[in-house]
């Protein structure tokens, strides 16, 4: 055991996709069985994810949850930025461009649209919880729209690290409501087409949440969804620490 536990460690990084893989299939399994694929196997892995990285954090009194013990130390690699980017850019190769065209200005709509209603919804509640300074307010708004731009925002505009902490869990809660909403409502939103999956993406934003809320409606579409709702994460991190923060600062 020990000789396995060493191996294991000392190739963390290998360690890390196994484990990673062992909790789809069983996040797969749970979704065929006990739930007849009406909820996406993406979304239960994510949830077994963060609970796990909850109580790896509470065991290690650390700060990277699960990746703060020895042997699944290859999880701060694989969950890092790099992997992550690379991942979502890589969903991009298997876009036809004709269908891209096909979106137009209702596409650019949607995008700017998506961008503009979930930041000043989040900075509406976030002002009734009593965050109503200009930096909390922007960065809480920014992690409606996405995760990923929440604490790029923060970061910027010099957010603490409490409201950035709140800005990244407003949009996990985000990501995991459309992989699982996403299969039950396609039918109500018309998610038939890549042009309706390249406006949901621009509407919607998360890259992760689309992505598996496609996956889970017809795998076809994800490609479509993921590229927009790329674009909508650097467009967001652009708008978020420039445009949107100068206007609630010039506002409050």
């Amino acid at each position: 055991m020990d000789l396995i536990i060493q191996t294991l460690t000392k190739n963390a990084f290998v360690t890390a996709l196994a484990v990673t893989g062992l909790v789809m299939l069983f996040s797969q399994i749970l979704s065929k069985y006990l739930t007849k694929n009406k909820l996406q196997s993406s979304a239960i892995a994510i949830t077994l994810g963060l609970i796990a990285a909850y109580f790896a954090g509470l065991y290690t009194n650390g700060e990277k949850g699960i990746s703060d013990i020895e042997i699944f130390s290859g999880f701060a690699l694989l969950g890092g930025a790099m992997i992550r980017d690379l991942a979502i850019s890589s969903t991009a190769f298997e876009v036809d461009v004709k269908e891209i065209k096909r979106a137009g200005k209702v596409g650019v709509i949607a995008l700017l649209l998506g961008c503009v209603i979930p930041f000043a919804v989040g900075a509406a509640v976030a002002w009734t919880l009593g965050y109503k300074d200009a930096v909390s307010m922007t960065t809480i708004g920014a992690g409606a729209m996405t995760y990923i731009v929440g604490p790029i925002t923060g970061t910027a505009i010099g957010a603490s690290s409490d409201v950035i902490a709140l800005s990244i869990a407003i949009g996990l809660i985000k990501a995991v409501f459309f992989m699982i909403a996403t299969p039950l409502l396609a039918r109500f939103m018309y998610l038939k087409s890549p042009r309706s999956a390249m406006i949901f993406g621009g509407l919607v934003g998360t890259t992760s949440g689309v992505a598996a809320g496609l996956a889970g409606t017809d795998v076809r579409l994800v490609p479509y969804g993921a590229l927009v709702a790329t674009f909508y994460t650097g467009l967001g991190a652009l708008l978020g620490p420039s445009i949107f923060f100068l206007t609630l600062n010039a506002i409050f």
